[in-house]
């Protein structure tokens, strides 16, 4: 799928459920800057604040007054005063408890900064005055998703090659091409991580555009494709259906892929943004649209669709390597800053997109962005573009295009070596902490304490063990 870097609010939003989560969203998409510079955290309570060189700290806090003649928010705002606390930010709406009741009570949120031996004296004499007073964490850098079913959150779309705003897309005058889009895309607006997959129940005319893409792609696919796609293709043909008859369902397909690398998929209304599209791929979830290109266009599409995901993407997600080497991108991602986030989805454009690799001394495909475009897979292995080595460094900061062909591919040696690369590249990421995907919990591990990273080197020993023991019979057989 492509993934972009651009924000762009999605119509459809307005999924905000607090104050907590709008602060929590706001800190995110600014990169964390509030504690930016800051030495760490100090030992006042557990909200979080972050003292900086004056001794003074900064504090996120929440709490309710009474609105009756505003003598609650006075008084707040003498304790302010008294206390020398400079205020950062403030929000303000009705609180949710009281909505029905003619006694009705403000919700606030404010960032401020206190000199730090009045802390505790500070939220002790806030308290005197105001209702539910507590401090919320300062996240260390942008949010990301801790659990599997924090992928509910990640649905930020981007507008780009959308049928309904861009005039160049093939189905933009064709209204009940749309209808269809936004129904499908309902579908995947409505689930909910670990609910059944939905059903598409395909037309005759998106069967049609599905069996020519089919038929064309797949009469090249021998000589062009590498053998990893080849053989993951033959397995989708005799056990999930693949064929030109009709359209997978993402249903089957998710259960397959899981059982054979954890892969499993989520759909997904059009193009997410990058951050959230990356993130998914460190709990091994790829996010998987349901409609198909226009009838008009069958060969191309300037968006992700079916064809692109069911034929370029899931055949690749079958190779145990590979899907390995998908889930580092993602875990690379997650907390990462704006800046990285752009290269890390280049690198991803370059190689899961776009990607070519040596086998037997030719050039094969790999990227599915090639593995679903009948002219540019054939152009890519044409003596017409300039290939380079793949060199993380240097691929996440090459232009490239999404418009029409690439002017340039990066080719590896095999996934091991691009893996191994990677890896090295994911190392210069500035983060305070290392992640680790828990696959037992579905989870994310942040190590940002010893202790965290003692338990996993403990299970780490416990599993060398077992290797161990295992080599030894081996020898003693």
């Amino acid at each position: 799928m492509k993934t972009e870097t651009a924000v762009q609010t999605p119509p459809f939003s307005g999924r905000k459920q607090s104050l907590i989560e709008d602060a929590r969203r706001e800190r995110g998409t600014s990169g964390g800057s509030g504690s930016a510079g800051s030495p760490g955290p100090s030992r006042c309570g557990d909200g979080c604040v972050f003292e900086d060189k004056d001794g003074r700290v900064t504090l996120n806090i929440l709490f309710t007054l009474s609105n009756e003649k505003n003598a609650g928010f006075f008084k707040a705002g003498k304790i302010f005063e008294t206390f020398e606390a400079k205020l950062l930010h403030i929000e303000s709406r009705p609180c949710r408890k009281w909505k029905n009741n003619s006694t009705t009570e403000l919700e606030f949120y404010m960032k401020c900064d206190v000199h730090s031996s009045d802390l505790d004296v500070f939220i002790n004499a806030l308290k005197r005055v105001a209702g539910d007073v507590r401090s919320i964490p300062e996240e260390k850098g942008p949010w990301f998703p801790r659990q599997i079913k924090d992928l509910d959150r990640c649905n930020l779309l981007i507008t780009k090659f959308d049928p309904d705003m861009d005039q160049d897309h093939p189905g933009f005058s064709d209204s009940e091409y749309r209808k269809r889009r936004a129904f499908i895309a309902e579908l995947a607006f409505r689930y909910k991580q670990g609910e059944p997959l939905p059903t598409v129940e395909y037309t005759a005319e998106e069967t049609s555009t599905w069996r020519e893409v089919y038929r064309q792609l797949r009469s090249i696919y021998p000589s062009l494709a590498c053998r990893q796609f080849l053989d993951g293709l033959q397995q989708l043909e005799k056990e999930c259906g693949y064929g030109e008859e009709r359209i997978p369902q993402l249903r089957e397909v998710s259960a397959f892929l899981k059982e054979k690398t954890g892969f499993q998929l989520r759909p997904v209304a059009g193009l997410l943004s990058a951050r959230d599209f990356l993130a998914s791929l460190s709990f091994r979830v790829f996010q998987c649209t349901q409609y198909i290109r226009h009838s008009s266009s069958p060969m191309h599409s300037p968006e992700p669709d079916c064809c692109h995901e069911l034929l370029g993407h899931i055949p690749m997600l079958l190779d145990k390597e590979f899907a390995v080497f998908s889930q580092e991108i993602g875990l690379a991602s997650l907390g990462a800053s704006d800046e990285d986030i752009e290269k890390l989805s280049t690198l991803y454009w370059f190689t899961v997109e776009f990607g070519l690799c040596k086998q037997n001394g030719a050039v094969k495909a790999y990227g599915a962005g090639l593995l679903s475009s009948y002219g540019e897979l054939i152009y890519a292995l044409s003596n017409k573009p300039e290939y380079k080595p793949f060199n993380p460094e240097e691929t996440a900061v090459q232009p490239y295009q999404d418009q029409t062909y690439q002017p340039v591919y990066f080719v590896s040696e095999n996934f091991e070596d691009a893996k191994i690369k990677m890896r090295r590249y994911s190392t210069t990421i500035k983060r305070p902490f290392a992640v680790r995907y828990d696959p037992f919990t579905c989870s994310i591990e942040v190590l940002d304490q010893p202790r965290k990273i003692q338990n996993a080197l403990s299970q780490m020993r416990e599993d060398l063990k077992t290797l161990h023991s295992a080599l030894e019979k081996l020898g003693s057989s």
